[in-house]
């Protein structure tokens, strides 16, 4: 992975994250990124067009725009394993086994996201040393990502930003990849009880 690749993963994974009150200036600081890191003048007028789309809306406007965009729809939620497996049971299995990864790799979390958090994941993987471990995370991710991104309208701002990590940072997923998630993924149990449940 070339700078310029881990570099945009970083952006991703800003961009990807709640917006939180300092946003604008997580912008400018993005903006600044792109100026002193990307190289190619074709993919550095892509990130600041798309950068630039977020400058649009109000944060009162992106907040519930990223909340309708991940938090409302299973299909576009930003955590790698429920894009895995769903519901199962395996789910805790998976997330101790990204922990040790990450542990492995000498890096700490030091917020309160879980462990298949994406944006998270993005950031590990942009100053990662490169491993078995982290291409296959890569390759998980891609699955991910691009699920994430065909369940989203072309003019959401973040369908742009998932497209250009697809075509620049992410291998294509193989139909057996695809399969593989469908395959595994658990779905929750929505259907009615039988009785009610009375409370006393």
């Amino acid at each position: 992975m070339d700078s310029q690749e881990r570099t945009l993963l970083v952006i991703g994974s800003r961009l990807l994250a709640y917006p939180e009150d300092d946003f604008r200036g997580d912008l400018r600081d993005i903006n600044d990124s792109i100026e002193d890191n990307m190289t190619t003048s074709r993919l550095r007028d892509r990130l600041k067009s798309i950068v630039s789309i977020f400058n649009l809306f109000s944060l009162q406007d992106l907040r519930e725009m990223y909340v309708s965009t991940f938090d409302l729809r299973a299909k576009n939620g930003l955590y790698l394993t429920a894009h895995e497996l769903g519901d199962s049971s395996k789910r805790g299995a998976a997330l101790i086994r990204l922990q040790n990864i990450i542990k492995q790799a000498g890096y700490e979390r030091i917020d309160d996201d879980l462990a298949d958090y994406i944006p998270m994941l993005f950031e590990f993987l942009a100053v990662a040393p490169e491993s078995q471990d982290n291409e296959r995370l890569i390759k998980r991710l891609a699955v991910a990502v691009q699920r994430i991104m065909k369940n989203l309208p072309d003019e959401n701002p973040y369908y742009n930003l998932l497209q250009l990590l697809m075509e620049v940072v992410f291998p294509e997923p193989t139909k057996k990849e695809i399969a593989k998630l469908e395959f595994e993924r658990e779905e929750a149990d929505l259907e009615e009880l039988p009785f009610p449940i009375m409370y006393g």
